[in-house]
């Protein structure tokens, strides 16, 4: 199954009432139990970050029609709303944190919405939850120097170990932008794999630092998920999605150019 394209659903906030900030990329505590239910009466197998990883990088087959389950940022709804629903299947997952969007003695007041406390994360860890990185601040990496992108990568991977005590194996680019320079310094970190957006399912040959994921948001009904999360109409389904992501790229691109280059004459 080295060829097998594996869905990998990116969650944000799971809220019934959340913020304007949020609301767009938030789903209910309703939807994601539904969304839950019919992951296990399709007969998918959910796995972690790692776990996929693991499986592509040894060439060990993948469990039966796999999927992943991932939240990104932290917020305070994961434990409160997703962890139950996820117990009642059996179901793993992985969370990426932004450290610095979390409760606590790093809090550096970012966070959009109400987020977890450490507490809370220790306790998703222990049943079952993958903990990955998500950057300090949440900035976009592929626009900041090569000391901040350090910074981001490595002060987060060293509070996640501390908590925790375990090393976070996987990372979640903010945004989902990342790019070559990027890429590396996550590698260069000693993060196994990372995930990007994209709005595709995962392959293999994506690599193990660009693996795809698609959008879980508020106006994602149960039969646009069931077909997601079955691999059909993807390119339908994110269209509108994949046109913005392209033209903002290119956007992107300059802005950093223009970083670069006034840097080097200044």
């Amino acid at each position: 199954m080295s060829d097998a394209r594996v869905p990998i659903l990116m969650y944000h906030a799971v809220a019934a009432d959340p913020n304007e900030a949020t609301r767009a990329l938030s789903v209910t505590p309703q939807a994601f139990a539904e969304q839950m239910a019919v992951i296990a009466g399709l007969g998918l197998t959910p796995v972690t970050t790692a776990e996929l990883a693991a499986c592509w990088r040894s060439g060990r087959p993948l469990p039966e029609r796999p999927v992943l389950i991932t939240f990104d940022d932290g917020y305070e709804g994961v434990h409160r709303h997703a962890l139950p629903a996820l117990a009642e299947h059996g179901f793993p997952a992985t969370l990426f944190v932004s450290t610095g969007w979390l409760r606590g003695p790093y809090d550096t007041g970012g966070g959009l919405d109400t987020m977890l406390d450490w507490g809370q994360v220790r306790e998703l860890a222990a049943a079952g939850v993958e903990i990955g990185g998500h950057s300090h601040s949440h900035p976009q990496l592929d626009q900041v120097s090569d000391a901040a992108l350090r910074f981001e990568l490595i002060h987060c991977k060293e509070i996640v170990t501390d908590q925790l005590g375990a090393v976070p194996a996987s990372f979640a680019y903010p945004y989902g932008y990342s790019s070559r320079r990027v890429r590396q310094a996550v590698r260069e970190t000693g993060y196994a794999q990372a995930l990007a957006v994209g709005n595709g399912l995962a392959r293999r040959a994506q690599g193990p630092y660009a693996l795809r994921r698609v959008t879980v948001r508020r106006s994602t009904d149960l039969a646009e998920f069931e077909r997601v999360v079955q691999g059909r109409a993807i390119g339908r389904t994110f269209a509108g999605d994949r046109a913005l992501t392209k033209g903002y790229a290119v956007v992107r691109g300059a802005r950093r150019t223009r970083r670069v280059v006034s840097r080097s004459a200044a």
